[in-house]
C-alpha cells in the first residue's frame, strides 16, 4: 500500500494524479486543508446567522428561481432537494476509474476552503475514495457549465443514502453500503448541495484520463512510427537534426529526436536506398506528431490550472468578509482544451492507418496484405479497413462541442460550454487511436519479417520481441480479432521507458 497522500494547497502534477489513481493511494486532508474547510464553514453559518439578505444559492432559490427567498428553517431541505432532483443522468455509465478521479477533484476543490461546506462531507467523500466506494454516475446530463450537475448529483446522493454504489465488484443501494460501513448519512447544512453540484470535476476526471493515456499514445507513435518507417524500408534524412531547427516547433524537434534515437544501430535504416523519397505519413511523422504533442502540452496545462483551482459557486472569502455569486463553474476553458485534445489524437490515428495502408500496399518489396501466399490467404488485407473505420469515426468525434450552447434554465444559464460532451468524445477518440495504433503495431511487425536476415535497431528489435510473446507471426490466416485485441492490451500495459 502506497503512503496516504496529504490533500493541501500544494500544486498538483499530472504524474502524481496518475500515481493517485492508479498507485492505490489513502487520502487524507492536511491540518491546512481541515482548518481552511472548518474556517469557511463557521464564517458562514456566523453570516447567516447575523443578516437576512438574500445570498444566491444559500437562502434562495436555483437558477431562474434565484428571486425565491427560503426561510431558515428550511434551508437543509433546499439543499438536499437540490441534489436529488438534479440527479438525471442517463446513458451508459461513467467508468469506475474516472468516478474514482471524480471523487479525488471534488475533495481537492472542496478543501481549498472557498466552499463553504461541513468539515464531516469533505471526510465522507475521502471515506468514499477510500474504501472504494463509487457512486454510480451517468455519461450524459451536464451541459459543463453551472458546473457538471447531474453527473455530481449522482456522484453526492449516497451521502444522503440515496443513488447506487459499486463496492468489491457488488453493486449496492447506498442505504445498504451506509449500513454495512457503520456510516452516518450526512444531514446537509445551507449551501452545501450546490458546493457538491456545481464544479467541473466530471469534465476534469475525463480530461486527466484522457491526458494520461495521450502521454502514453505520444511515446507509442514514436516506436511504432519508428518500426513502420524501418519495414518500410523508409528514409533517415527527414529526422536529421538542421531541417528541424529552421522551422523549430518544440513537439517537432522532440518527435525527430525520438525517431532517430529509436532508429540508431538499425541495419535497415543505414542501407542504400532504391528510392529517393517517401510518401507524407513516413516523411511528416515529426511535424504532424510534433504538431500533436504541442496541442497534447497545451492541453495538460490547461486541465491541471483546473484542477488546482475552485470551480463552485457562490466563492465565500471569509477573510475579506464577501459572499460572491460568479461563474467559476463554467466549463469554457475545459471545452476547447478537450475538442483540441480530441484533434490532436485523431491525427495521430489518421497518419497511422495511412502507414498501415502503405505497409499492405505491394510496395517496396513487401508481399501484398504482408503473406507469403496472397490470394489464398488475405492476410492483413481487413485490419486496414477496421482502422479505415476508426480514423473516421474519429473525424466525426472531432466536431467541436464547443461551438454549441442551448439555452437552460428559463433563460437564466444562457451561454454553456458542452464540455461534458467534448470529454466524452475525448475518451472515445482515446479508445479509438489505441485500436488504430494496435493494427499499425500488427502490420509494422509482419512487414519486419520480410526484411530479414537485416535486423532494424536494438530498441525496435527488444520491443517487437516483447510484442511477439503476446502476437506471433501470421503465417496463414487466421482470426485476426484475437490478435487484434491482445496488441491494444498489450500497448495498454506494456511498460514504456521513461
Amino acid at each position: 500500500m502506497s503512503p496516504t497522500h496529504h490533500i493541501s494547497n500544494k500544486t498538483l502534477t499530472l504524474w502524481e494524479l496518475d500515481h493517485i489513481l492508479h498507485g492505490h493511494s489513502k487520502i487524507a486532508l492536511s491540518e491546512g486543508s481541515r482548518q481552511q474547510i472548518i474556517r469557511c464553514r463557521d464564517y458562514l453559518d456566523q453570516k447567516l446567522a447575523s443578516s437576512v439578505n438574500p445570498i444566491y444559492g444559500i437562502n434562495t432559490g436555483f437558477g431562474s428561481l434565484y428571486n425565491k427567498n427560503i426561510p431558515k428553517d428550511q434551508l437543509e431541505q433546499l439543499q438536499e432537494n437540490l441534489v436529488k432532483s438534479h440527479a438525471c443522468g442517463t446513458g451508459p455509465e461513467v467508468p469506475r476509474e474516472i468516478v474514482l478521479l471524480m471523487l479525488y477533484l471534488k475533495v481537492q476543490s472542496l478543501s481549498y476552503g472557498y466552499s463553504g461546506v461541513q468539515v464531516e462531507t469533505v471526510e465522507r467523500l475521502i471515506d468514499m475514495f477510500n474504501q472504494r466506494v463509487l457512486p454510480r454516475v451517468y455519461e450524459m446530463g451536464s451541459l459543463g457549465a453551472s458546473g457538471d450537475l447531474a453527473p455530481l448529483a449522482h456522484l453526492s446522493l449516497p451521502l444522503i443514502g440515496l443513488g447506487e454504489v459499486h463496492h468489491l465488484n457488488k453493486i449496492y443501494p447506498s442505504a445498504e453500503i451506509l449500513k454495512l460501513l457503520g456510516w452516518e448519512r450526512i444531514h446537509f447544512k445551507a449551501k452545501e448541495g450546490l458546493a457538491l453540484l456545481n464544479g467541473t470535476q466530471f469534465m476534469s476526471a475525463y480530461g486527466i484520463w484522457c491526458l494520461l493515456h495521450a502521454h502514453r499514445l505520444m511515446k507509442l507513435t514514436s516506436l511504432i512510427s519508428a518500426l513502420s518507417l524501418d519495414a518500410f524500408d523508409g528514409r533517415i534524412e527527414p529526422f536529421e537534426e538542421p531541417v528541424h531547427q529552421i522551422r523549430p516547433h518544440q513537439g517537432q524537434i522532440k518527435v525527430a529526436a525520438e525517431i532517430k534515437k529509436i532508429l540508431e544501430g538499425s541495419a535497415i535504416i543505414t542501407q542504400t536506398k532504391k528510392h529517393v523519397q517517401d510518401p507524407y505519413s513516413f516523411r511528416c511523422i515529426p511535424q504532424v506528431h510534433g504538431a500533436s504533442h504541442d496541442a497534447i502540452h497545451y492541453v495538460t496545462q490547461t486541465i491541471l490550472t483546473e484542477v488546482n483551482s475552485v470551480s463552485d459557486n457562490p466563492n465565500i472569502f471569509a477573510e475579506t468578509d464577501k459572499i460572491i455569486s460568479a461563474g467559476n463553474f463554467h466549463g469554457q476553458p475545459l471545452a476547447l482544451a478537450l475538442d483540441f485534445l480530441a484533434i490532436a489524437l485523431a491525427e495521430l490515428g489518421s497518419i497511422s492507418e495511412r502507414r498501415t495502408y502503405q505497409l499492405i500496399s505491394g510496395s517496396r518489396d513487401l508481399p501484398n496484405y504482408l503473406v507469403a501466399n496472397p490470394g489464398i490467404n488475405s492476410g492483413l488485407m481487413i485490419p486496414q479497413y477496421t482502422a479505415a473505420s476508426l480514423v473516421s469515426q474519429n473525424k466525426q468525434l472531432c466536431t467541436p462541442a464547443s461551438v454549441d450552447s442551448i439555452v437552460s434554465s428559463n433563460g437564466q444559464e444562457d451561454h454553456v460550454s458542452m464540455g461534458a460532451n467534448a470529454a466524452t468524445k475525448s475518451y472515445r477518440v482515446v479508445n479509438n487511436l489505441y485500436s488504430i495504433l494496435a493494427i499499425e503495431l500488427i502490420t509494422a511487425a509482419q512487414a519486419l519479417h520480410f526484411r530479414r536476415p537485416l535486423k532494424t535497431s536494438p530498441v525496435l528489435e527488444k520491443f517487437v520481441n516483447t510484442f511477439r510473446a503476446v502476437v506471433p507471426f501470421i503465417e496463414t490466416d487466421r482470426e485476426l480479432h484475437v490478435d487484434m485485441v491482445n496488441a491494444e492490451k498489450f500497448l495498454k500495459e506494456t511498460k514504456l521507458e521513461d
